[in-house]
C-alpha cells in the first residue's frame, strides 16, 4: 500500500510539473503570437457618453457616419504605416464629422479623437478572435465615454465588413494572411480555438480525470 502511495504521489508529481512546464510554454507562445497580431492591426473604438438608450443610439450614428467617411480614405491602403499617417492627418475632419452627427441630434457633447495603446480583453468579430494584450487602437471618445464602446479593426481592413453575419468573408481574411505568420492567422479564428480546446484523460489513475476537469 506505502509503494502504491509512493507512485502515485511521484505520478502526480510529475504530471503537476509537466502541466506547470506546458503551462508556461504556453503562455510564452500565446504572447508572442498576441505580440505579432497587435504589431500588424489597428483597431478601431467609438465609446458613448454613457450605457443609456439614447448614448448608445448616437455611438452608432457617429459610428456610421465615421466609417462611411474612412471606407473611402482608407481604399486602397497597404501598409500600417500608411494607414496610420491618414487617421493622423484626418483627425480633426473625423472629430468635425462627430461633431456634426451629435449636434445635429441635439446634443452638446465634446468629442476627443486620439490614438491610444491599451489593454483589450477578447474580442470576437463575426468569426474570427483577437486575444486579450495591448493593442493600437484610434478612439472616437464621445462625452464623457462612459459607456460600451463599438469597435472592429481599421486595418487590415474590417469595419467595412457586415460583423451583424456570422462569417467575415475570405477576401477579407486573406488580407490578414498577407500580413501574420500561418500561427498568427489561426490564432485569430474561432474555430482554431475551438479545435484546441481539448481535454486529458488519464486511463489507470483515473482519480486524477478530476484535477484537469
Amino acid at each position: 500500500m506505502k509503494k502504491i502511495f509512493l507512485i502515485s504521489s511521484f505520478v502526480i508529481m510529475g504530471v503537476a510539473s509537466f502541466f506547470v512546464i506546458r503551462s508556461v510554454v504556453h503562455s510564452k507562445k500565446q504572447y508572442n503570437v498576441q505580440k505579432e497580431i497587435a504589431s500588424n492591426i489597428i483597431r478601431f473604438h467609438v465609446r458613448a457618453n454613457s450605457d443609456s438608450k439614447e448614448d448608445q443610439q448616437l455611438k452608432l450614428a457617429v459610428k456610421d457616419s465615421v466609417v462611411q467617411y474612412l471606407e473611402k480614405r482608407m481604399e486602397g491602403v497597404e501598409s500600417l504605416d500608411e494607414a496610420r499617417k491618414i487617421l493622423y492627418d484626418d483627425s480633426d475632419s473625423i472629430k468635425r464629422l462627430a461633431l456634426d452627427v451629435i449636434r445635429g441630434l441635439g446634443y452638446g457633447y465634446d468629442v476627443r479623437v486620439y490614438f491610444s495603446k491599451e489593454f483589450f480583453p477578447l474580442k470576437e468579430y463575426g468569426d474570427m478572435s483577437f486575444p486579450p494584450g495591448e493593442y493600437e487602437a484610434f478612439r472616437v471618445d464621445i462625452g464623457d465615454s462612459e459607456g460600451r464602446n463599438w469597435w472592429c479593426v481599421l486595418f487590415p481592413p474590417l469595419c467595412f465588413v457586415d460583423s451583424a453575419c456570422s462569417i467575415v468573408p475570405e477576401d477579407s481574411k486573406e488580407i490578414f494572411r498577407n500580413y501574420l505568420s500561418d500561427e498568427a492567422y489561426s490564432a485569430i479564428t474561432l474555430k482554431s480555438l475551438r479545435e484546441s480546446d481539448c481535454k486529458i484523460r488519464f486511463r489507470y489513475l483515473k482519480f486524477l480525470n478530476k484535477l484537469f476537469e
